[in-house]
């Protein structure tokens, strides 16, 4: 009888250890099981982190380089317009050189009208004429030329009208009959005007 108990006792002891295996095999697939769904869980929640992070750069990057090309446009502008300033001075600054020159020239083809044909004078003529075409010269350096006028039809954007006169002929009406200061253009630009006298 005790040996029936015991071997019952065995029995029963064996199948709670059978069960204690089982029970710690299940507690072990568990574990696994959350520790996979936790990794799985963090690893979206990294891939997520990177996204964000990668959208976070490229957003910088386009700001940045949105920025570069703003600053580089204003940089391109500002150098452009110093750049036209500059010319523009070396422009005004010859301009005023020019028609400081100007009236000296005047000068000289006034004193070429009223020279003398003696021997003497003709040598004061060579002299003046010398003098007379490196001034010439130059203006024609310079981009100076002088307005034509004389013969042509009045001009307001290159003439200015002194006087009004009775034209010689029918076809001198509303043309230059004669001038009386030379006009100049340096390039485009009208420096002084011709002055002029108008027929009517």
């Amino acid at each position: 009888m005790s040996t029936e108990k015991d071997n019952i006792q065995d029995e029963v002891q064996d199948e709670q250890k059978t069960d204690n295996t089982v029970d710690h095999k299940d507690k072990k697939a568990d574990k696994k099981s959350k520790k996979s769904k936790k990794s799985k869980a963090k690893k979206e929640t990294k891939e997520q982190k990177l996204q964000r992070e990668f959208d976070e750069l490229n957003e910088k990057h386009v700001q940045l380089n949105d920025d570069y090309l703003r600053l580089f446009s204003e940089f391109d502008n500002f150098r452009k317009r110093k750049n036209k300033e500059i010319a523009d001075l070396y422009i005004t600054a010859g301009e005023k050189m020019i028609l400081a020159i100007i009236p000296t020239i005047d000068d000289f083809e006034r004193a070429l009208q009223h020279i003398g044909d003696s021997e003497e004078a003709q040598a004061h003529r060579e002299g003046l004429e010398l003098i007379y075409n490196k001034f010439l010269n130059i203006l024609k350096q310079n981009q100076v030329a002088e307005i034509d006028a004389k013969g042509k039809d009045f001009d307001t954007d290159f003439h200015e009208a002194i006087t009004r006169f009775p034209a010689p002929t029918e076809d001198m009406k509303g043309k230059v009959v004669d001038v009386t200061e030379k006009g100049y253009t340096m390039g485009e630009k009208v420096i002084r005007y011709a002055k002029v006298v108008v027929g009517e």
